[in-house]
């Protein structure tokens, strides 16, 4: 993440903190800067129109005067050509450039910002509700229409300093993790959501991708979609990015819509992006074609409650383990979720808590089922405190159909981290570490295992990674006589220092006030050479 982003988000947030809380403050600044982005690649968009593809972009001023000179010209003509490119028209007066230059002359007014939410969500289904999120007549931004312009005037200032073009990553997922990281670890968790690191979603991306790496077209599912970061990560270890079609399903709302900002962001069209406001597990999506997909990745809510109905016993998702998940810790109904949608030649990653590796009951059924299976390809077991919003240790589980084998690899990356104030963090060399072991499928001492079905089966179908990769360290044996030898010279090193004190304390000019501490002094000194 570039410095300006990070600076610039903090001025921005800086505004509106001490005026709500941060799940809100988060869905103004980032509806604000999709908002922007559009808006600046309308300019640069128009600018390439008349003078040819560029990578050297003038001032926006010129840009401005490019799109305004065509408008007035031939405004017809000029929203054909840009919603054909773009898929929207924003109309000069609605650009956020237009905005930034009132905020400066004091002119600015909140119901023109409205007017082009309005204006841009009425394009379409791709942008449908997109700002329904921002309130721009809450009273937390000001109790009066005046007080509620200053303040998102000076957001506008903040956020304009950003260059989302020079911004090399994801800028919504980059944005949403700096925000939850700097102001509320707790945001995510009070809003129902947990966004997955990116070193977590890279661990991920690159596993699936493995083997796939020219398929085309490549279809990639999250049924608990988020910011859809962890989908949009598969880009970087594909041949064909722009042949990726990306499947998301999301119950809550607001983070519905910060995935569509996002794909868009990333220059997802429509036909690309096929996405649902609903509850994965209590009525399963999609159930048309394509319904099965190359990759499956997921960072569900962790032992989230859920019905556990009766009916869901014939589902097609969950009928052939003959159990369901308990109603307390909905883990395995997710991952049965997710490994019922993964094609038969793909490959399926989820982030869960360590308990549905040994958690017994109907768990332990379900698990068991799988490990007969064939299905559990790898288990990765991650550091403590790498997750906003929960500092519990989590493990990646691999999951394959129609395996040669039934073994299982388990790694132990819990050790490998770099520990910052408020989070453990994943550096490049822990993920390459992570993904090279995978690739290489043996095992490492006190690192990776390579274990039988037979070993498992032994262990009672319990995946306790402990059970099969062994960390400890033995503690080099004591020597006691150097020990010994220790104690007798800080003893006397001790003894030396307090005859010293002594001495000094003897040659003190001393009045009677002070006498009978300095005396009280010696006597506990010598007391403790006596003791």
């Amino acid at each position: 993440m570039t410095t300006t982003l990070e600076q610039q988000l903090w001025a921005a947030a800086d505004i509106l903190r001490g005026k709500m809380d941060a799940s809100e403050y988060k869905n103004y600044l980032l509806g604000l800067v999709f908002y922007k982005y559009l808006s600046d690649a309308e300019l640069r968009e128009v600018y390439e129109q008349e003078n040819g593809q560029t990578t050297d972009f003038p001032d926006r001023t010129i840009q401005y005067q490019t799109l305004t000179e065509w408008f007035e010209e031939d405004a017809e003509e000029l929203t054909e050509i840009i919603q054909l490119q773009k898929g929207y028209f924003i109309q000069p007066a609605q650009l956020f450039y237009t905005y930034r230059q009132q905020a400066d002359r004091y002119e600015f007014n909140l119901t023109d910002l409205q007017a082009g939410f309005n204006e841009l969500e009425r394009q379409g289904n791709l942008f449908k509700g997109l700002f329904a999120d921002i309130d721009l007549t809450s009273t937390k931004l000001g109790s009066n229409a005046q007080q509620r312009n200053v303040t998102i005037t000076e957001v506008l200032r903040a956020l304009d300093e950003i260059d989302l073009f020079e911004h090399d990553g994801d800028v919504i997922g980059d944005a949403y993790e700096y925000l939850i990281g700097q102001f509320a670890a707790g945001a995510g968790k009070k809003a129902g959501e947990f966004y997955t690191p990116q070193a977590v979603s890279r661990i991920i991306s690159e596993i699936t991708s493995i083997g796939q790496e020219d398929r085309t077209p490549f279809h990639i599912y999250d049924p608990t979609m988020g910011s859809g970061s962890l989908m949009l990560n598969i880009r970087r270890y594909l041949s064909n990015p722009k042949q990726i079609h990306y499947h998301g399903q999301e119950l809550n709302t607001t983070t519905y819509n910060l995935a569509r900002m996002n794909l868009i962001l990333h220059g997802v069209d429509q036909e690309r992006m096929n996405l649902n406001n609903g509850d994965t597990l209590d009525s399963d999506w999609p159930t048309e074609e394509p319904y099965q997909f190359d990759a499956v990745v997921m960072n569900p809510p962790y032992s989230a409650k859920w019905s556990a109905a009766d009916k869901f016993l014939s589902d097609q998702r969950f009928e052939r383990f003959g159990k369901l998940a308990p109603k307390s810790k909905a883990d395995f109904a997710f991952l049965l979720h997710g490994f019922y949608h993964l094609k038969d030649t793909g490959t399926m990653g989820i982030v869960l808590p360590h308990g549905v590796l040994f958690r017994g009951a109907a768990e332990g059924t379900i698990r068991q089922a799988l490990l007969e299976m064939g299905a559990i390809d790898a288990v990765i077991g991650l550091p403590a405190n790498i997750f906003y919003g929960t500092s519990i240790p989590t493990t990646v589980i691999i999951l394959k159909k129609n395996r040669a084998t039934r073994d299982v690899l388990f790694i132990d990356a819990s050790n490998d981290f770099d520990k910052q104030k408020n989070q453990n963090i994943l550096l490049p060399a822990h993920i390459e570490k992570i993904v090279k072991a995978y690739k290489k499928r043996e095992d490492t001492d006190k690192y990776s295992h390579v274990a039988s079905f037979e070993e498992i089966k032994e262990n009672d179908f319990n995946l306790n990674i402990p059970r099969y990769v062994d960390t400890f360290e033995e503690e080099e044996p004591v020597d006691l006589v150097q020990v010994s030898d220790e104690i007798a010279k800080i003893e006397n090193e001790l003894s030396e220092k307090q005859s010293s004190l002594l001495d000094m304390m003897n040659q003190l000019a001393v009045t009677e006030e002070s006498k009978e501490i300095i005396e009280a002094t010696k006597r506990i000194l010598l007391g403790g050479q006596h003791e």
